[in-house]
């Protein structure tokens, strides 16, 4: 694949867009890594880096021709339905091929204890128990503002002020371990886990020791996100680059 022929937006955030990041970087194929700006110390890339939004669509249209883009990879958090979005309709609008970069939901297992809701809303509404832990990062914590229970929250970054009123929070970054996470659960005396379907081995643990102590988990389900060409493995989107797009693609 020519370096000269492409120049990628990459928009990060999950651990498969590291992992991509670094075959762009290894291939000398020109990309930007995009971060939305959510954690405070994002981590390093081996790639150019910008963060913070686009401005919504006009503004992420804007981006990609001032910057000569020439495709777009969609590596975002599975939850990020809005940049995802965002991306297809750019895409669209600029005649860009896009490729989205998703890992699988987790799937059921047996001895789980699933209560599956669409969104916080309906999780902050079936929360089991005196003491529940969040997992669902720190933007959408508002949802359970009045909600019943003490929570335990794990956050990537330190709040400058309690983000509920009831509640204690960990900082820690993943990927987590089983044996970290049944302890945590067990030492807080947890009685419900509230998590998104991330998906992926990076935050599987509280799943697992929730599991291992019969304890409800409230999954709430992935977003809608509009019709995408969609692959799992970093694999396939190199080998999507090289198949597909690399013909296509104006010279930078």
């Amino acid at each position: 694949m020519s370096a000269a022929m492409s120049r990628i937006l990459l928009l990060g955030g999950s651990a498969e867009a590291g992992a991509l990041a670094e075959q762009l970087a290894e291939a000398g194929i020109p990309a930007v890594y995009s971060y939305a700006g959510a954690v405070a110390r994002p981590k390093a890339q081996p790639l150019p880096q910008r963060i913070g939004g686009f401005g919504g669509l006009d503004g992420l249209c804007a981006y990609c021709a001032a910057e000569g883009i020439t495709a777009i990879i969609d590596a975002t958090h599975p939850f990020a339905a809005r940049m995802s979005n965002t991306a297809v309709a750019a895409a669209a609008r600029l005649n860009l091929p896009l490729i989205a970069l998703e890992r699988a939901p987790w799937e059921r297992l047996p001895g789980d204890n699933w209560h599956e809701v669409a969104d916080m809303a309906e999780a902050a509404r079936h929360l089991i128990g005196p003491r529940i832990f969040l997992g669902i990062g720190r933007n959408e914590l508002a949802a359970f503002a009045n909600a019943p229970g003490h929570f335990l929250l794990r956050l990537v970054d330190a709040p400058e002020s309690p983000p509920l009123p009831r509640a204690d929070w960990i900082v820690a970054r993943g990927p987590f371990r089983f044996e970290d996470d049944l302890a945590l659960l067990r030492d807080h005396a947890i009685t419900c886990v509230v998590s998104k379907n991330a998906g992926g081995s990076g935050a599987y643990a509280k799943i697992a020791a929730a599991r291992a102590l019969g304890l409800t988990v409230v999954m709430i389900r992935r977003p809608e996100i509009a019709l995408r060409l969609r692959v799992e493995t970093v694999a396939e989107v190199m080998g999507w680059l090289a198949a597909h797009a690399c013909s296509q693609l104006r010279g930078v």
